[in-house]
């Protein structure tokens, strides 16, 4: 039996698939809302750990403009690895439907479920990454600037798995990238050093600063993104005090050059990592990104269903 394949991380694709996915995506975007039945008679499971809005109505809204059906597990309906091991939900479920989008805490807990997966696996969210934002970001990216080698990302905040997909993606696209974190909250080790590699080869500049002024003063573009994550609530207080020289906000956007737009990955605690005006300036992105992600995973589940067979 051929073995399926699953998108853990952007380091599932080669950056030649990553940009064929990219172009599939802009092309469902052109399209708009017009259904089609490419996934007729095929069935897509979303296991969510997590809640969700983005990720989940999603994947929900692709399958079904591609013709499919959907069936939601959320944590009380599984309760992976509580209930019944990880490794036999997945050899049973992946025997009853064609996809699953797996939405977890730890990223380890996805990895053993695509080992035992007769079906593709998606990663919809770990602790580690997030594959399908960093999709949609390069979209929203692609389309704002008309290309993406050689676009100037500034991401300012925590080092989290938002960023660590990110810096994969923009390595293999080569858009160059500056992370301004606090010390104590660089992005994990190994990935940088990995994407840092991955982006010479395809002409990315990969750098961190701790100075959030000095590493938008060239940027085409301001990520951020929360500073308390799910699951990190206790530590509220601590991360409020260390990130509150990240805020984006009109004093920092006026050390960045007055062209520069803005992207969040929402949810945003505007207020906290973002302002109100910088959420409603016209520079913002922020909802053509929230839509992207469903024209990005519209895409790569054609890929992954359609495009891999």
């Amino acid at each position: 039996m051929k073995s399926p394949r699953h998108f853990l991380t952007m380091k599932d694709l080669s950056a030649a698939e990553l940009a064929g996915v990219l172009r599939s995506a802009a092309a469902m975007k052109r399209q708009r809302a017009r259904t089609s039945s490419a996934l007729a008679g095929k069935t897509v499971a979303l296991v969510f750990q997590k809640p969700s809005m983005r990720t989940r109505v999603a994947f929900e809204v692709a399958v079904l403009q591609l013709g499919g059906s959907v069936i939601y597990l959320g944590q009380d309906d599984i309760q992976l690895g509580q209930r019944e091991p990880i490794k036999d939900v997945a050899r049973v479920l992946s025997r009853y439907v064609d996809a699953i989008v797996a939405r977890t805490f730890a990223h380890s807990d996805v990895e053993e479920f695509a080992h035992y997966s007769a079906a593709p696996v998606i990663n919809g969210l770990s602790d580690l990454v997030h594959p399908c934002q960093a999709l949609a970001d390069l979209l929203t990216l692609q389309e704002a600037f008309g290309r993406l080698k050689g676009v100037r990302v500034a991401y300012v905040g925590d080092g989290n798995n938002v960023l660590h997909s990110l810096i994969q993606g923009c390595g293999m696209m080569g858009v160059h990238l500056t992370a301004a974190t606090p010390p104590a909250y660089r992005p994990d080790p190994a990935i940088w050093r990995s994407a840092i590699q991955v982006g010479k080869r395809h002409g990315a500049i990969l750098r961190w600063d701790a100075d959030p002024h000095r590493a938008v003063q060239d940027a085409d573009v301001i990520y951020t993104d929360v500073w308390v994550s799910m699951g990190q609530e206790g530590q509220r207080a601590q991360r409020l005090k260390a990130f509150s020289r990240y805020q984006v906000n009109a004093a920092l956007l006026r050390h960045a050059p007055r062209g520069c737009r803005i992207m969040h990955c929402l949810p945003a605690h505007r207020g906290e990592e973002i302002t109100e005006q910088a959420m409603e300036s016209p520079r913002s992105l922020i909802f053509e990104q929230a839509e992207n992600r469903l024209h990005a995973q519209k895409a790569l589940l054609m890929f992954l269903l359609k495009g891999a067979q």
